[in-house]
């Protein structure tokens, strides 16, 4: 089986995933999974795709993240390796999409204006 290259985004998080038939290992910038994700919940979070489609340890997955904080990280990847399983095989594609693993999240941070405080708060106006 040849190697299905992906990639997958949250806000400022990008994730390029190559999932290829394996024993299940997903390496993270060189680190387990588990190293780089300590928490439960993004650990589940990297592993619903999978558990979705009854897939667990028949893939190995090996990413590299960057930008954003962790848990836009974490749906990247989500959305990475959603992507990839739907290339692989599409009847994959009604469960992950009824779960909404298979849409981008396109909520970003908003841009700060000239002449503003912020992106959307205003200097206090001053009459006198």
């Amino acid at each position: 089986m040849e190697v299905n290259n992906t990639s997958g985004r949250r806000k400022t998080a990008v994730a390029r995933i190559y999932l290829k038939a394996g024993d299940g290992r997903i390496t993270i910038n060189n680190k387990d999974y588990k190293e780089y994700f300590p928490t439960g919940i993004l650990q589940y979070l990297v592993t619903q795709p999978f558990d979705i489609t009854n897939q667990q340890g028949k893939y190995d997955v090996k990413v590299n993240l960057n930008g954003g904080g962790i848990k836009g990280q974490a749906e990247a990847l989500r959305l990475a390796i959603s992507k990839a399983l739907v290339e692989i095989d599409p009847e994959f594609r009604p469960p992950l999409k009824a779960k909404g693993l298979l849409m981008r999240d396109p909520r970003m941070v908003e841009r700060k204006k000239p002449g503003q405080k912020k992106a959307r708060k205003k200097f206090q106006f001053s009459k006198r």
